[in-house]
């Protein structure tokens, strides 16, 4: 769904994407593939996108997931949704959004319990400064311990 909340990433933080090197350099993980889903403006289609990432993911047999947001408002329906589906198919799975200071999500859901907060501002908003907005090593390192944790609970 997305690397951060704005445009300040540089193409090199794209192609040197923090949580794929992290998830396919460890040897606990089988890195299976990289959904990229778009982001509807109605909500029929928000709940439809979220469904077929979901069926997508069971009928892969994927034994976890990390879904990662790139906004928040309106989209946090879309990324609740997405975590949901997959969640109810018995698929451990961890968030990563930049959280701040809105402290809370339009909507969320049981399995909303493991979401990985990427703000680096002290105030705790979106900045102007390249890497404050932006997801990197230690938070990617955070996100896949979780998930080794809810798998192995599994």
């Amino acid at each position: 769904m997305g690397i951060g909340p704005s445009t300040k990433e540089t193409t090199l933080h794209h192609f040197r994407d923090p949580l794929l090197e992290i998830i396919s350099g460890d040897e606990d993980f089988d890195c299976t593939g990289v959904i990229i889903a778009g982001i509807p403006q109605d909500n029929k289609n928000k709940y439809f996108t979220g469904e077929r990432v979901g069926a997508w993911l069971e009928a892969m047999r994927a034994d976890g997931c990390i879904v990662s947001a790139d906004s928040w408002g309106n989209s946090n329906i879309d990324f609740a949704n997405t975590i949901e589906q997959i969640g109810s198919r018995g698929i451990p799975v961890v968030g990563v959004s930049f959280v701040g200071t809105q402290g809370a999500f339009v909507v969320t859901n049981e399995y909303m319990d493991t979401i990985v907060d990427i703000n680096k501002s002290e105030e705790g908003i979106e900045t102007n400064v390249v890497g404050e907005n932006s997801l990197t090593r230690l938070d990617a390192k955070k996100a896949a311990a979780l998930l080794k944790l809810k798998m192995r609970r599994k």
